[in-house]
């Protein structure tokens, strides 16, 4: 059984980021710079985003934050995303979730320059996803491909089974798995709430990605030999042996998948780390795009 491990994978990533940075020049010399607008104090976006500064700190990409009380409303924190939009001095703008209560996330979103995008969500990028054009690819689906790049993981001709539909992961990977390309060309099966017979579907697959938000979902019984687990689930567990009292848990049971399995990616350590990379690609190539160059 192999650990997909995302501390190994995403450390390559940054340090290929690192030498294009180095090596990339622009007329005033300055680096890729990402923005992250948070509304709010949640504990668990606040860990998240600092991730994302040391990644950033890592590669040569400088970083920023804008953050606005969790009370203020829809229209001024788009205001805030307009100044960044307009700012030629930012590459990327990333929202950092959840969003208050009280916003529309989808005018949210809506309201990103889609060449700032690089989390991929604004419907203009995805639509260009879907059509196979170049785009920035929503950050967790990348960083799942960029996992099986890594351990060179075969797709071609494979089952791969998707289990969750949303705009986030479990739609873009369905499509970027099916696609005509390396570590592509897998016919997918996308599961969701109303499928009778998941349990049958996920024993015909050779590749499942779990994406459905439930802790410990996915159990030995539902897998066969040999297959390969990508388990995208974060969730906080309560756990009073921890101090926090929780205990992060993916939407797989690892403990009974994993002697099962030829490989599987662990939670933690595994696909989170590798969102932050994708993130962090995806800002290396809207500062790219803007200067008209490729390192």
């Amino acid at each position: 059984m192999q650990i997909l491990d995302g501390k190994l994978a995403s450390a390559a990533i940054l340090e290929s980021l690192k030498n294009a940075i180095l090596s990339s020049s622009t007329p005033n010399g300055r680096t890729p710079h990402l923005c992250a607008i948070i509304a709010g104090n949640n504990p668990a976006s606040e860990s998240y985003l600092n991730s994302k500064i040391k990644g950033c700190a890592a590669t040569g990409i400088t970083s920023s934050i804008i953050r606005l009380d969790a009370d203020i409303s829809e229209n001024e924190f788009i205001q805030q995303i307009e100044k960044v939009n307009n700012d030629q001095s930012i590459d990327g703008l990333l929202i950092q979730f959840p969003l208050p209560a009280h916003f529309n996330e989808s005018k949210i979103i809506n309201a990103i320059d889609p060449s700032k995008d690089v989390d991929g969500l604004h419907p203009v990028n995805a639509g260009k996803l879907a059509l196979g054009l170049p785009t920035f690819v929503p950050a967790t689906p990348l960083g799942i491909m960029l996992l099986l790049e890594y351990f060179k993981i075969e797709t071609t001709g494979k089952h791969a089974v998707v289990i969750g539909r949303s705009n986030v992961i479990g739609r873009p990977i369905s499509i970027l798995l099916s696609r005509n390309e390396p570590f592509g060309n897998a016919t997918v099966t996308v599961c969701h709430s109303r499928t009778s017979n998941i349990k049958d579907l996920c024993l015909s697959a050779d590749l499942v990605v779990a994406a459905l938000g439930k802790p410990g979902f996915l159990t030995a019984d539902m897998i066969k030999e040999g297959s390969v687990i990508i388990d995208v689930g974060i969730n906080s567990v309560p756990d009073s042996s921890k101090k926090s009292g929780f205990a992060i848990k993916g939407d797989v049971d690892f403990e009974s998948v994993a002697p099962k399995c030829k490989s599987i990616s662990p939670v933690p350590g595994g696909v989170g780390l590798m969102t932050i990379a994708a993130i962090l690609q995806n800002t290396l190539l809207a500062y790219q795009n803007k200067f008209k160059f490729k390192s």
